[in-house]
């Protein structure tokens, strides 16, 4: 399993500083991509990892497209040298964020990982497998995506980790912050998302 694990992690050095954005990538869009650039900027990162789940425990997966298909759209989608994509949930074989962290901050003690979200993920935060632990174990920014940004702000989540939210003029420092500890960040306007880039059948819009 090891050695299977180090292939599915993408290249690095010690001491990085890595954003850690997962998702379904049911299609990925220019939003993935367009909220990785705003988190290396404002969190001051190194990288962001993009880590393709083999399905999401709180979504249906029956429109699913295939792994290796929406890695290379991924891919394709990403076209920066700083963001790179990852298919570790399948190795480790998955589909919770609390063993995908528990894997990387075992194996990988020397970087510095930061779990990046959208507003609408902090708003069932509450809901997701331990997630007490993951907001334990590592920092967190979340992108405001209005209008999500009250009910994402007000959420069971949110409430119970307020005392940890750094100012977001302090976002650079977010990296080096130990856990638990997290950043809304402000200013990225962008309305898309995967859902609205699939047809009825789960093909993906603008594909066939």
């Amino acid at each position: 399993m090891p050695r299977f694990v180090a292939q599915a992690v993408p290249p690095h050095t010690e001491g990085m500083r890595i954003g850690l954005l997962g998702g379904s990538f049911n299609p990925p869009h220019q939003a993935h991509r367009a909220i990785s650039r705003f988190a290396l900027k404002r969190l001051q990162l190194d990288r962001i990892w993009w880590l393709v789940t083999p399905g999401n425990p709180l979504k249906e997966n029956g429109n699913l497209h295939e792994l290796g298909a929406r890695m290379q759209a991924a891919r394709n989608v990403a076209n920066d040298p700083r963001i790179e994509v990852s298919c570790l949930e399948s190795v480790i074989r998955t589909r919770y964020t609390i063993d995908t962290i528990n894997t990387l901050r075992r194996r990988f003690p020397g970087l510095r990982f930061v779990w990046i979200m959208g507003a609408d993920n902090l708003a069932q935060f509450h809901r997701w497998q331990d997630w007490r632990r993951i907001a334990a174990q590592v920092p967190m920014a979340v992108i405001d995506r209005p209008p999500q940004s009250f009910r994402a702000l007000s959420s069971p989540a949110a409430q119970a980790l307020s005392r940890y939210r750094l100012p977001e003029d302090k976002a650079a420092l977010l990296a080096d912050r130990p856990a638990p500890a997290w950043v809304f960040l402000t200013g990225l306007k962008l309305n898309l998302s995967s859902t609205r880039l699939r047809n009825p059948d789960g093909s993906w819009k603008g594909t066939n």
